[in-house]
């Protein structure tokens, strides 16, 4: 981050003062001109080195023959040197230029400072605002779940009990007792007979897809801790149920099962529409004796489920 803002002042301040090199410059370049031309003048006015003269007195008229010859002093070198040339004023065009690009870098600087000052108030917002949104969505989560388990302590849950009849014998009552704490609605009911030698040789999953839920004739509305009948089973249906004296001594004998299973489906009132179909699953054992039969809930955990 740093780097990046030493970077870009950089760049601004290399923008910015561009007109003072183009001024420096071209008054470079204007002193230069002056001067080249100051040296040419110079070296236009200085005389060239005098060279002696030397005169012969016998070519000289008037001069005596027998005297010696004269030679004659040469002339002194006289060197004319211009006075250095005094600086070029300073326009004051330029001055105001160099004023108002200061005055600009300044300003640049300053504005670039305040954009990063600002840059870091809005991270620190951002960051206080998503940490802000997280701590709600939190909360929301917490109050869904709370809302929830409420719920679901609130609702009716339908247990199954096995009870004896009172007025037959050897006759036993499925009951759906509603424990909850809502009433609860019994929409269908579904209920199969199974033989087998223990519960391991039962399916692994009840199949309820061979019968149809069948629904209640009148609506059953259970409020908290009442009961329904589901489902009743005597001694005398034992016969009707195996196909061959064979099977009925293996029955009795207890080489053999039988298995009561169904579920029933209800509604509870509290919960939101698409989460108020409920199911309880069940499962009874009926024991066969000699003189008296029982029945017991039993059967793997998958036929007594409750939803």
């Amino acid at each position: 981050m740093g780097l990046k803002v030493l970077a870009i002042q950089a760049a601004l301040l290399a923008i910015l003062l561009t007109p003072f090199q183009v001024s420096a410059q071209s008054t470079g370049q204007s002193g230069a001109n002056r001067a080249g031309a100051n040296r040419q003048h110079t070296s236009a006015s200085t005389p060239s080195r005098a060279t002696p003269q030397i005169v012969d007195a016998a070519f000289s008229p008037g001069a005596d023959s027998d005297a010696a010859p004269r030679v004659t002093e040469p002339a002194p070198r006289v060197t004319v040197s211009n006075p250095a040339p005094s600086a070029a004023p300073w326009p004051l065009h330029e001055k105001i230029s160099w004023a108002a690009n200061l005055v600009l870098v300044v300003l640049g600087y300053a504005g670039i400072m305040m954009a990063l000052s600002l840059l870091k108030k809005i991270d620190r917002q951002t960051a206080y605002a998503e940490a802000a949104a997280e701590a709600a969505a939190s909360s929301a989560h917490a109050a869904l779940l709370n809302a929830q388990a409420t719920i679901h302590s609130e609702r009716p849950w339908l247990l199954i009990t096995v009870e004896p009849s009172r007025s037959v014998e050897n006759s036993f009552t499925i009951t759906a007792t509603n424990r909850g704490r809502t009433p609860a609605i019994v929409t269908a009911t579904v209920e199969f007979t199974a033989i087998a030698a223990n519960e391991s040789h039962l399916p692994s999953m009840p199949d309820y897809r061979q019968e149809e839920p069948s629904a209640p004739q009148v609506p059953v509305i259970l409020v908290p801790g009442e009961s329904t009948p589901i489902k009743t089973f005597c001694r005398e249906e034992v016969k009707a149920l195996c196909d061959s004296e064979e099977r009925f001594r293996r029955i009795e004998t207890w080489e053999e099962k039988i298995f009561l299973y169904g579920k029933v489906e209800y509604i509870d009132l509290i919960s939101a529409q698409d989460d108020q179909k409920h199911e309880t699953g069940w499962c009874c054992w009926y024991i066969h004796g000699r003189q008296n039969s029982g029945l017991v809930l039993a059967g793997p955990l998958s036929y007594n489920a409750h939803t």
